[in-house]
């Protein structure tokens, strides 16, 4: 396993950390003020279309893809190093370099996936960043930790489907550019292979029958950067069979090969954000003095920028280790390594931002610095695309087999 940076990806991370220097840092506080003055607070703020429309000439563009065709053509390993820096500014950075979930799920999707006449529709569209998408598969029914609880019923009538159902933590729903849904539902209730049981088909916004009820709050956020995350009744919503992906009883399978990419996308992101966090740290540790001395001569402060810096360390190597592993025997076989990194980086990662917070005490928690944000948005992976136990369930039940 080597890990050094070829000269493509050293190449691209010398121009995306310029790219954040200079243009997506000074651009947090903008997008902040710009967006308190949006007549509809989900849409998106002038200054995201500029970084985008930049990030697009500097050739910093829908590099998560590793097909030729449609991205970049980056491996995973390639890809890294330059998400982890996109994760300093999860708000921004991802969104303006057309890297941003759940829009990146669904091109994977509509990619591998989708047909000619879906592509065109949907796929062209996403790729230059002229609209935005989500992805309906978690129901506030049933445990959709299981994906299999799911209830949502899409029903064929002659040349049509018709979905019935309710959804919510949508992301990206409430933004007035999401144009288009992939919900999953179960077109065969009643199959005796309940992996076969779940389909997906493309919904656009406007179908009569789809209403976007209300944005679910997440740690008291709404999340406008990343389009908010809603609450969707389905009440028949009538689409044409063509809108069917892939095949029937397709879903889950199509459902796995979506999320383990991206589940490695935000451990990547995690830990640009838990870079941010120990460069926050240290600044205020160097800068504030308490009981005589700065606080950077604490003791318990430097325990945790040191703890924190050896666990950033060994998180990367281990993320770096799976995206090599998933470039070179693919996704199934990488899937412990897939379930390793998903337990342990967002928990390591909270962790991190949690003692940032501490070391900034009463602006820690404030809107002056980002950490409150970064915090809520870290715990938040913690249950987004399965939840710890799930993983750790299975996980432990592959472990197990070894010796049984």
């Amino acid at each position: 396993m080597d890990f050094a940076f070829d000269a493509r990806t050293e190449e691209l991370r010398t121009r995306l950390l310029a790219f954040m220097d200079e243009y997506v840092h000074p651009a947090e506080a903008v997008a902040h003020e710009q967006r308190s003055h949006l007549a509809d607070p989900w849409a998106t703020p002038d200054i995201v279309h500029e970084l985008k429309a930049e990030a697009r000439r500097q050739g910093l563009w829908n590099l998560f893809l590793p097909d030729d065709e449609y991205g970049a053509g980056l491996t995973n390993l390639q890809y890294a190093p330059l998400a982890e820096i996109t994760g300093r500014s999860p708000q921004l950075a991802p969104t303006a370099l057309n890297c941003a979930a759940p829009d990146t799920g669904n091109m994977e999707v509509l990619a591998q996936f989708g047909s000619d006449e879906q592509r065109e529709r949907w796929l062209e569209p996403l790729l230059a960043g002229e609209i935005r998408s989500a992805f309906a598969m978690t129901e506030p029914d049933v445990a959709s930790s299981d994906a299999t609880n799911i209830r949502t019923v899409i029903r064929r009538d002659g040349d049509d489907y018709v979905i019935d159902g309710r959804k919510w933590y949508i992301s990206g729903a409430m933004n007035p550019d999401c144009a288009v849904f992939i919900v999953m539902g179960k077109t065969d209730p009643d199959g005796t292979d309940v992996r076969r049981q779940q389909s997906m088909v493309l919904v656009p916004r406007d179908t009569p029958g789809v209403e976007v009820r209300r944005a679910m709050r997440v740690y008291g956020y709404e999340d406008h950067y990343h389009g908010g995350h809603a609450e969707i009744v389905f009440d028949g919503v009538r689409v044409p069979a063509s809108n069917l992906v892939g095949e029937e009883g397709g879903g889950f399978a199509i459902a796995q090969a979506r999320l383990g990419p991206g589940r490695i996308h935000h451990c990547m992101r995690l830990i640009g954000m838990a870079e941010r966090a120990i460069e926050l740290t240290c600044r205020r540790a160097v800068s504030r003095t308490a009981f005589g001395k700065p606080i950077a001569e604490q003791g318990v402060v430097r325990n945790w920028i040191a703890d924190a810096r050896v666990t950033v360390e060994q998180l990367r190597l281990l993320v770096l280790k799976t995206a090599w592993l998933m470039d070179t025997v693919g996704n199934r076989g990488a899937h412990t390594e897939i379930q390793a990194i998903k337990i342990a980086t967002p928990r390591a990662v909270v962790d991190i931002i949690d003692r940032a917070v501490q070391s900034h005490g009463a602006g820690g928690v404030s809107q002056d610095f980002p950490l409150a944000e970064l915090w809520a948005a870290a715990r938040t992976l913690r249950l987004a695309d399965g939840p710890d136990e799930v993983h750790q369930r299975s996980l432990a039940r592959r472990e197990l087999k070894k010796y049984q």
